[in-house]
């Protein structure tokens, strides 16, 4: 009996979608995990160690590189949850081979699914690789303690659900794109700088007035404040209501994945 058949709703082309999509990234690491690697090294050396010992400490006396931390771990996973599903999808689409995906015998819900649980992987995946960088940079300054995460499965939860809520909304822009430039726009243009104002690098409670009442407008506030919670304890905003806001996001945009799947967006034209 395979693998598949032993898990209950998951059919053998689900599962066979999924690795193939997985096997697409790992075979190249250099691709995948190395630029990540890389740039996080150097946001750790200049916002965590060298603007960090100017800064000082955050709240109840949090270094501030670690108080960063968190922020870099989402920043990561947003990006490479959707940089995976919206390449993953045009590239199927630019070379014609997603029609393959779409004549099987797999339901419109399934393939969705499948795409998604990939990209979610690697988010989860890239963002583990720059807590355990950021974990390194404390370990190797004299003045930090190790980093010990507050609530484990809290942030299991809540790192999977950022991943796989632009992953989702990466299956969009990958149907949406008309070439690659499209995909590049998204991520630079309209991922990063909502991460970037979400708190990554500086907290909530730092704004006042109209500043701090639009920051609420912007869904990464939600999604560093939870994954802050889960590594820190830190959190401005009630963490259940931040999990169950990125829940119901990515339930609604994975709904609609697969509505635009099966009406043909993007794949029939």
């Amino acid at each position: 009996m395979s693998v598949a058949s032993s898990i209950p709703g998951v059919s053998t082309g689900t599962v066979t979608l999924v690795r193939r999509e997985i096997l697409r990234y790992v075979r190249r690491p250099r691709n995948t995990f190395l630029p990540p690697f890389i740039n996080n090294v150097l946001y750790f050396a200049v916002f965590g160690v060298i603007l960090g010992e100017r800064i000082g400490s955050y709240g109840d006396g949090i270094p501030y590189i670690l108080f960063v931390l968190p922020g870099l771990v989402v920043l990561g996973a947003v990006s490479n949850g959707f940089e995976n599903a919206s390449f993953s999808i045009f590239h199927g689409r630019w070379n014609e081979y997603i029609h393959e995906v779409l004549t099987s015998p797999l339901s419109y819900g399934q393939t969705t699914f499948a795409y998604v649980a990939a990209s979610t992987l690697r988010g989860v995946l890239v963002g583990i690789i720059i807590a355990i960088v950021g974990v390194a940079f404390t370990v190797a300054h004299p003045a930090y303690d190790l980093v010990s995460i507050a609530h484990p499965l809290y942030l299991a939860v809540a790192l999977t659900l950022v991943a796989a809520l632009f992953a989702c909304i990466g299956v969009v822009g990958g149907l949406w794109a008309r070439d690659f430039d499209y995909l590049t726009v998204l991520n630079q243009f309209l991922i990063r700088p909502l991460v970037f104002f979400g708190g990554v690098f500086y907290p909530l409670d730092a704004l006042d007035g109209l500043a701090y009442t639009l920051s609420f407008l912007n869904p990464m506030v939600f999604t560093v404040d939870a994954v802050r919670y889960g590594f820190l304890d830190v959190n401005v905003l009630d963490p259940w209501l931040s999990l169950g806001v990125l829940a119901g996001a990515t339930a609604v945009v994975f709904a609609i994945d697969v509505a635009l799947v099966k009406r043909g967006y993007g794949l029939t034209e």
